[in-house]
């Protein structure tokens, strides 16, 4: 199954077959390329960014796309006290996806979600579904069930 079709299984098996995934030939690898595909400025953005907290425990931090995470207030979220951003070739060789293309969902590891409290202060962000050249539309509530994440202050100020 290629990485767009996990990404549109995993909606589905969580009761949101209406969340239509968007494929376009622009890149979204950046988060400046993705609102410039849109259309949308870089906050509405989402980042899926796969962490490893105490070196341990992966997880997955769902950030607005204009801020920058604090790794340690994402960790302690989940009962760790520090975590490291996963290199992308092990977030490929692990998930099989590439940067650019890292979705909210569709993994079959059952990672734990922390998703930024800034996320919230938009009706829809995008989110990658896949590829770089795929995206969905989902509302921040919305997406905090979808993932049974937790909702956080995880922004670096």
């Amino acid at each position: 199954m290629n990485p767009v079709e996990r990404v549109r299984k995993a909606l589905d098996s969580a009761g949101a077959s209406d969340i239509e995934i968007i494929t376009t030939d622009k890149t979204i690898f950046t988060v400046d390329d993705a609102a410039n595909a849109i259309g949308v400025t870089p906050a509405e953005i989402l980042k899926s960014l796969i962490l490893v907290a105490d070196k341990t425990e992966p997880f997955i931090a769902l950030m607005c796309g204009a801020n920058k995470i604090d790794a340690k207030s994402a960790a302690k979220v989940i009962g760790h006290n520090r975590a490291r951003m996963m290199p992308p070739e092990e977030v490929y060789s692990r998930y099989g996806y590439h940067v650019g293309g890292v979705p909210p969902v569709g993994y079959d590891d059952d990672l734990r979600v922390v998703v930024d409290g800034d996320l919230f202060t938009h009706k829809i962000v995008w989110a990658a579904a896949g590829t770089d050249h795929a995206f969905f539309p989902v509302e921040p509530e919305r997406l905090l069930a979808i993932t049974h994440g937790t909702r956080a202050n995880i922004r670096k100020d």
